[in-house]
């Protein structure tokens, strides 16, 4: 017997699922080891465990985005072959996910409370792109995975030189952020426009601001 296409509620739902697992609950085990767990925790002073949490509740947060753009292209998808690929990509980000959870509530601090906010605007950005067409919906995800990688390479500048472990976890991160852009523009991704990747810039850099503190 064949495989069942999904149909939209099926979709509809999956999405609906995918923002409360995200959202609303812990991350819980992720499906890979944490890049982090063989590592012993440097004695970092309060001023360094208060930076690199902050840090890394930016990467969280965009982690949490990086679901909901995801999932918004997912429920959109024209070709089930890009479909695979971005649940698949979606999966490797709930790792990263899981991994940045896990070493905030190593260094005593939480999540971002805005985290429902994140998700929602991500998703309909997601969707709305989609809704143009699958090159464009992957230009917006290969343009995506290249500002994060500078943000992330930014981030390895900014963290403490001792905090081994959430450099770890970042790297790791980084690497496959990279391959998830790759990856999207061997699939076709179209270019952006200049404006439109600068407004991105600029969302960005206010979720980042707000995240670090919030």
């Amino acid at each position: 017997m064949g495989i069942r296409e999904l149909t939209p509620l099926d979709r509809l739902l999956a999405s609906a699922n995918n923002a409360l697992r995200t959202v609303a609950a812990p991350a819980g085990r992720p499906a890979r080891p944490n890049p982090a767990e063989h590592i012993i925790d440097a004695d970092l002073d309060d001023q360094q465990k208060a930076h690199a949490a902050g840090l890394m509740r930016v990467n969280h947060a965009g982690e949490v985005c990086a679901q909901a753009l995801y999932q918004g292209h997912a429920a959109v998808a024209r070709d089930r072959d890009i479909e695979k690929q971005m649940q698949h990509a979606a999966d490797e980000e709930f790792d990263h996910l899981a991994w940045c959870e896990q070493r905030l509530s190593e260094l005593g601090e939480d999540v971002s409370r805005l985290s429902p906010f994140w998700y929602a605007g991500a998703f309909a950005i997601g969707a709305a792109s989609g809704i143009l067409g699958d090159r464009w919906s992957l230009g917006f995800i290969a343009e995506t995975e290249r500002q994060v990688c500078a943000h992330l390479d930014s981030h390895l500048e900014g963290l403490p030189p001792e905090d081994a472990k959430s450099r770890a976890i970042v790297e790791t991160m980084r690497d496959e952020e990279q391959e998830h852009g790759e990856n999207a523009v061997d699939a076709g991704a179209a270019e952006l426009p200049g404006p439109v990747k600068q407004l991105m810039q600029m969302t960005a850099r206010i979720m980042t601001k707000t995240a670090y503190w919030v």
